[in-house]
């Protein structure tokens, strides 16, 4: 099964990267739904946002302490009166996982406020044709709810990470607890099961982040230092989706396919039909011809990205970049007839270059679009802090939106085509 019949990619369309916290006043309500009134108005149909977990104490929503439970703190009302009939319908429908967030000490109201809160939004981006991609961390936090209910499906000899490369000399040590695959698998992998069914009712489309662990993972030793004392084990492949599609039906989910990626991890993804990434700041790499990330080695079956969460700015990224990769990104620009001065205009270049890609779905980030520099970055991997910037209001004018919309419909991908 190819990536092209997945209801992720099915037609061509393009969409804004923006987390709730970066909104104008970091919350849901009113600013929310101005930022669907602006994606419709640039001719947008996808909304991503991060994880919409509980974060960490460094604002991380990567590291939860729960894989079920949504953040208060985006709760536009968080005082808003919940009635004791709400209350045991809402831990009657998440019986599997309720029970353990109110013990762990998290306030089930405050799940019920967010249900409301964010399913009249989801509503509201519905009716003007706007698709919510989440996202999804395939770890939790250590100690959090989940390795508290069910120590058994959690390892505590090795923790996660992932090999040195480039950007990182030791690797990056995560810390998040690893599972014990065989456990989960010998009950049926109900607690992925169960995980995957609240993801999709809060998203229409899932980002699922490390796809690469299902296929094989780093294990670090739980007392090592580094990640370098780390090895690859074998994860659990294709049988967590055959027995999650075999109760929910087909996922629609993008496999976050990036970084360390052997043959096995690209033939489970399309073995599974699920669409891969690519990141154009990934590109352009002197004598690298088979670079996944390169314009002209794009396929149908990925979801393009100007830069993720992950990456700095395009405009920090270009400020940065040595000459001659900037020497093959003015090439790419060329190729492409991309009509933004790639010199002063480096985010609007990469986003024109997406979205004349032959990837189903281009995606850009609300910075790369108001051109910020790295100021505006929302994280650096393997360093705490971060995922603070925020955008001021009114910060999207009429003006981004009718360039956003010309360039997208000029690509086959306006909303009379999505």
């Amino acid at each position: 099964m190819s990536g092209a019949g997945s209801p992720v990619t099915a037609q061509r369309a393009s969409g804004v990267q923006l987390h709730v916290t970066s909104l104008p006043g970091g919350r849901l309500g009113a600013p929310a739904r101005d930022f669907v009134d602006w994606l419709t108005e640039a001719g947008q149909s996808v909304w991503q946002v991060l994880p919409l977990s509980v974060p960490d104490e460094h604002r991380s929503p990567y590291k939860s302490p729960s894989a079920f439970a949504a953040s208060p703190a985006l709760l536009e009302d968080p005082e808003a009166p919940v009635s004791r009939e709400e209350l045991a319908a809402f831990e009657e429908r998440q019986c599997y996982w309720a029970g353990s967030w109110r013990d762990f000490g998290g306030d089930l109201a405050d799940q019920v406020r967010f249900t409301r809160e964010w399913s009249a939004l989801r509503s509201y981006a519905a009716e003007r044709g706007v698709r919510v991609m989440g996202d999804i961390p395939i770890y939790v936090a250590p100690d959090g709810a989940d390795e508290r209910a069910w120590p058994e499906f959690f390892r505590s000899d090795a923790v996660a990470g992932v090999p040195p490369d480039a950007y990182a000399a030791t690797g990056q040590l995560w810390g998040n607890p690893l599972y014990r695959w065989d456990a989960l698998a010998e009950d049926g992998y109900r607690w992925w099961v169960e995980r995957l069914r609240r993801t999709f009712e809060l998203f229409d489309v899932v980002r699922l982040d490390h796809f690469r662990g299902f296929s094989a993972y780093w294990a670090v030793p739980a007392e090592a230092p580094t990640a370098l004392e780390g090895r690859w084990e074998q994860g659990p492949g294709r049988s967590v989706f055959d027995a999650a599609t075999h109760e929910l039906g087909p996922l629609p989910v993008v496999a976050e396919d990036l970084g360390d990626i052997d043959a096995a991890v690209i033939e489970l993804r399309r073995a599974l039909g699920y669409p891969g990434m690519a990141v154009l700041q990934f590109a352009f790499e002197p004598g690298d011809a088979h670079n996944t990330h390169d314009p002209h080695n794009l396929t149908r079956d990925q979801v393009v990205y100007t830069g993720t969460h992950d990456n700095d700015t395009v405009c920090g990224w270009w400020a940065a970049l040595p000459e001659e990769r900037r020497r093959l990104a003015r090439s790419a620009w060329r190729d492409a007839q991309v009509e933004a001065d790639g010199e002063a205009e480096p985010s609007w270049a990469l986003i024109e270059l997406a979205l004349q890609s032959p990837c189903a779905l281009a995606m850009t980030q609300a910075q790369d679009v108001l051109a910020l520099g790295s100021e505006a970055r929302m994280n650096a991997p393997g360093t705490e802090g971060g995922w603070a910037w925020r955008m001021g209001e009114g910060a999207l004018t009429a003006e981004h939106a009718a360039r956003l919309r010309a360039l997208t419909q000029r690509s086959g991908r306006g909303r009379s085509q999505a």
